[in-house]
């Protein structure tokens, strides 16, 4: 009976054009965070919430911080509005070591230097394989706003 239904309003959405039988929930509004622009696009590309990504963008700056030289992440933040903000939206980041639990995840995950990323991204709700797909969100902000070589800067802390 069930696939009767189905098939009866699968056919009637046909005939009115429609392909699809569901409606599709727009991605949440991305104001209030620390960077709107930024965060709307990596919540968009990860399909997240914009608490979520502005979370993954600080745990992702948080850890560029610590690999730059002090002039240098001087140069990336200045180029990204709200970067205090994202900062602080980040959660703490637990160090990874050895081969076990988070470590293991982000290296199954192909990102060996982010391990210590992947504890934040967890606390997040998010997997370790996302920070694969939101290092080059943030470094085509950064070199949008900030120019080829900070942007470069960027990338080569997030290897």
């Amino acid at each position: 009976m069930t696939s009767i239904v189905l098939s009866s309003l699968l056919v009637v959405a046909m005939a009115l054009g429609q392909t699809t039988l569901y409606a599709q929930t727009p991605m949440p509004d991305a104001k209030g965070t620390a960077n709107p622009e930024l965060v709307g696009a990596l919540a968009k590309e990860l399909s997240v919430t914009p608490k979520q990504a502005e979370g993954a963008a600080g745990a992702l700056f948080g850890h560029a911080k610590t690999k730059l030289a002090p002039a240098d992440w001087s140069k990336v933040a200045s180029a990204v509005p709200g970067m205090a903000g994202l900062l602080k939206a980040a959660p703490a980041m637990a160090a990874a070591t050895g081969t076990s639990g988070v470590g293991a995840l982000a290296g199954a995950a192909g990102i060996g230097g982010l391990a210590n990323v992947a504890g934040a991204f967890s606390k997040l709700g998010l997997k370790p394989e996302m920070m694969a797909m939101a290092v080059p969100v943030l470094t085509n902000f950064v070199t949008k706003s900030g120019g080829a070589g900070v942007g470069q800067l960027l990338a080569g802390a997030l290897k």
